[in-house]
């Protein structure tokens, strides 16, 4: 009998929960997943030739994806002219996520790591997610559960980003997804059961943009929001920060705790060789 690698077994699984819908490259073996990365998020990773598994054999623990809503199909794509019937939120991201976590018994990455799904909602957010809310129900086995406030965390952590319906979302009892917040919710501090993440756009509150040192008065600024995130119990994440080893010690150094690339490798190679080095 023909061996059958684990990216086979998670496409076939990907195309019977999609109705046969392509989960994309098949002609690619997957590589054995490695140490994971706490602080790497791949954003926009379904523009990746592998989506979702370019980011895991990086190490990636966090991973975006757009959505529109057409004719009823959630689907991935930046931008709605680029959508495809089978390049689905269920056959890129749900359904090999859901074997992966059945081949680890339990979780994404072999030893336990916890992997957050960031769905950035693109068309109308009600609409949306009231298609996506049935979605996520087929996978609550591996997907962080919320319960009267109370968290039951899971293999998978999905949270909903761009057109958030935040009202409807906070008066729901059971969810097995929660918000992207943004650095206005650390005044307004809601639940975190509800805002777990802080995600904002860097330009759009600091000068910086990563040549020479980082003026005092912005990292002040920049370890302050994340501190009064941290004390809060929310992790922190910016948008639209410059590729560069620099802007990252700078994140990294204020203790903020995704940082988003669209270089995997690039971005994998460097915080290695920080946790490398470090003392």
């Amino acid at each position: 009998m023909h061996s059958i690698t684990l990216h086979t077994m998670v496409v076939l699984a990907s195309l019977l929960m999609a109705g046969c819908a392509s989960a994309g490259p098949r002609d690619t073996e997957a590589a054995p997943l490695p140490s994971p990365l706490p602080q790497a998020h791949a954003h926009n990773d379904y523009e990746h030739p592998r989506p979702l598994f370019d980011a895991l054999e990086h190490g990636f623990t966090s991973i975006e994806a757009d959505i529109f809503l057409v004719d009823g199909e959630l689907l991935v794509a930046h931008d709605l002219e680029d959508v495809r019937p089978d390049r689905t939120l269920d056959a890129l991201y749900l359904a090999p996520l859901a074997e992966l976590v059945r081949q680890h018994d339990g979780a994404v990455y072999p030893d336990g790591s916890p992997v957050i799904l960031l769905i950035d909602i693109k068309s109308a957010a009600v609409s949306t997610y009231y298609a996506l809310r049935p979605l996520l129900e087929q996978y609550k086995d591996m997907l962080t559960e919320y319960r009267d406030g109370t968290v039951t965390e899971r293999a998978v952590t999905a949270i909903i980003s761009g057109n958030r319906p935040v009202r409807i979302m906070a008066e729901e009892r059971l969810r097995y997804a929660s918000v992207d917040g943004r650095l206005g919710d650390l005044e307004t501090n809601p639940p975190v059961h509800l805002v777990p993440l802080i995600s904002d756009h860097w330009p759009g509150h600091f000068e910086w943009r990563g040549s020479g040192p980082i003026p005092e008065d912005e990292f002040a600024k920049l370890r302050d929001i994340v501190q009064t995130a941290h004390a809060q119990g929310r992790k922190v994440r910016f948008w639209a920060t410059r590729e560069r080893p620099e802007k990252w010690d700078v994140l990294l150094e204020a203790g903020v705790d995704l940082i988003g690339t669209d270089y995997l490798g690039r971005l994998a190679e460097y915080l290695r060789e920080r946790e490398k080095n470090a003392p």
